[in-house]
């Protein structure tokens, strides 16, 4: 029968502690444990470190006589599964026993979350969803994101983590780093905690023993509603009919009523070339979703096409549309103050000799031109037209899959569905 017993070899200020395991004349290992014992405190014959101030004797007596145990099953385990009994078998489960990084990175992936992500990314290359489409590139730059972040938290509490200790304490001290440290909004972090639930499932079916905390309602993702803003039809041709001097800004505002009238993310509305253009309609396979969108031109896409000569506005970045729109909203004094989120300067960071300024976005009421973003333009088209033509007609522009998403994303107050019910009894009043 297999059998396992700890020894020292030296009788220095502190000894290593090694474990022996071996069974007739099949094998005999014997490795480190890299546990080290004060002088005099190990007894071979009780197989125990005795009492001492210089270490908690109690704590890691009990770990001894459990991995001892744990070493037992895991060799009646190797019989099914007809592992071979060495000095890298033994090394492999001390190491994942006592939770140290190995050179083994199967046994990392067991062990470690970011380690767990790495793999988790590279099986994701090759997944399909449940509509049979390739992950997309989005999705799994957010994980290797949320690995960023799990990397950046680790180096705040100095401190590795385990798979094991995905419990309600991580989950409370890792949404502290990302609101108090990274200064973060709930619902970016809602999205990190999202893909860690993600994680955990996915550990489950791979059979590594994680705790059940993430299934808890207290292993929550935080979230709050938005106060995102969009542009009514009056401002819109507010920005339509102004003139601007300087060619920039006009070809900024251009771009803006190309991405208002048209519903399109800046990624696609930005790439569109006179190619798109077909007997009278926009036709676009957008790069997120890898859907095809046709849309008949608007009269005032029509006219900035006539005045460019068939052709699209000059080409420009995201982040100059940005900044060159915020401009063009606020010289037609798009002023009014209102509640959002923009993004502000919170640090300087200087990183590998360089530079780095940090940006988190900051809730508050602002002018309504400082809010204004090319995320503006796809919500405005879909809020504007929710009433007029059918639900499901914008949805299949926009790319929503449920009204449920579709009614969270227009921006409709209150006040205006109450305006659009008085419209109504106005067309339909018998007197």
């Amino acid at each position: 029968m297999a059998s396992g017993t700890y020894r020292t070899k030296k009788n220095d200020e502190w000894n290593t502690l090694y474990y022996r395991f071996k069974q007739g004349g099949q094998f005999d290992i014997e490795l480190s444990t890299g546990i080290q014992v004060p002088k005099g405190r190990w007894s071979q014959t009780k197989q125990q470190i005795l009492t001492t101030h210089k270490m908690n004797s109690h704590e890691f007596n009990k770990k001894l006589f459990e991995f001892n145990i744990f070493i037992r099953k895991e060799y009646e385990d190797s019989k099914i599964h007809t592992k071979i009994i060495n000095s890298s078998w033994l090394k492999d489960k001390i190491s994942t026993f006592f939770e140290r990084r190995t050179a083994n990175e199967e046994t990392n992936q067991h062990l470690f979350l970011t380690n767990f992500i790495d793999a988790f990314i590279l099986e994701s290359h090759k997944k399909k969803t449940k509509n049979n489409t390739p992950v997309s590139k989005r999705t799994i730059q957010h994980y290797k994101t949320t690995k960023n972040k799990i990397i950046a938290f680790e180096a705040s509490t100095n401190e590795q983590v385990l798979l094991s200790n995905l419990n309600i304490d991580f989950h409370t001290k890792f949404i502290e780093f990302l609101e108090e440290e990274q200064q973060l909004n709930p619902n970016t972090i809602g999205g990190y905690i999202d893909d860690i639930k993600l994680f955990c499932r996915n550990a489950v079916r791979k059979n590594i023993k994680i705790p059940n905390d993430y299934r808890f309602p207290e292993f929550y993702s935080p979230s709050n509603k938005t106060k995102d803003i969009y542009l009514n039809e009056v401002e819109i041709n507010k920005i339509y009919n102004a003139t601007f001097k300087l060619e920039h800004l006009d070809n900024a505002r251009d771009w803006l009523i190309i991405g208002l009238r048209t519903g399109f993310r800046i990624s696609d509305f930005l790439k569109l070339t006179k190619k798109n253009i077909k007997d009278g309609y926009i036709e676009k396979t957008t790069i997120k979703t890898d859907f095809p969108v046709i849309i008949p031109l608007h009269n005032q896409v029509k006219f900035i096409l006539d005045k460019r000569k068939g052709n699209f506005p000059r080409s420009i970045s995201d982040q100059k549309f940005n900044i060159y729109i915020k401009k063009v909203c606020q010289l037609v004094e798009l002023t009014e103050k209102v509640e959002g989120a923009k993004l502000c300067h919170i640090d300087t960071v200087v990183e590998k000799g360089k530079k780095k300024n940090i940006y988190r976005k900051k809730h508050g009421i602002y002018p309504k031109f400082e809010l204004v973003t090319s995320h503006i333009c796809r919500r405005s088209f879909a809020t504007n037209l929710y009433g007029k033509i059918d639900t499901l007609t914008i949805m299949k522009i926009t790319g929503h899959k449920t009204e449920k998403q579709f009614l969270e994303y227009i921006k409709i107050t209150p006040k205006e569905y109450a305006e659009k019910l008085k419209d109504f009894w106005k067309l339909n009043s018998i007197n």
